[in-house]
């Protein structure tokens, strides 16, 4: 299950660092207004379907994907995120 997300990064990574120009995720790795306004935009479609009660899973898996790439687009390894949470625990 987690392998998925580990592969996701991957992706993104490589996206960033070799040019697709036709990939979305490499347009949104070099937009980062663009990607800040998706992860928004897909923030309150999440909020929208678990209060409709509809596509949620589809709508979490489009905030896990734009989250990862703004994350990845603004220098923040996942990774280090993972450590604070890490560090967090009681």
């Amino acid at each position: 299950m987690l392998k998925t997300l580990e592969e996701l990064i991957i992706i993104i990574r490589k996206r960033k660092k070799f040019s697709v120009k036709e990939s979305y995720t490499h347009k949104l790795l070099n937009n980062k207004e663009l990607s800040v306004e998706k992860v928004k935009e897909e923030i309150a479609e999440l909020i929208d379907a678990i209060e409709k009660n509809t596509n949620k899973v589809h709508e979490a898996a489009d905030v896990l994907y734009h989250l990862m790439v703004l994350l990845e687009a603004n220098g923040i390894k996942v990774e280090e995120v993972m450590g604070e949470l890490k560090k967090r625990q009681k």
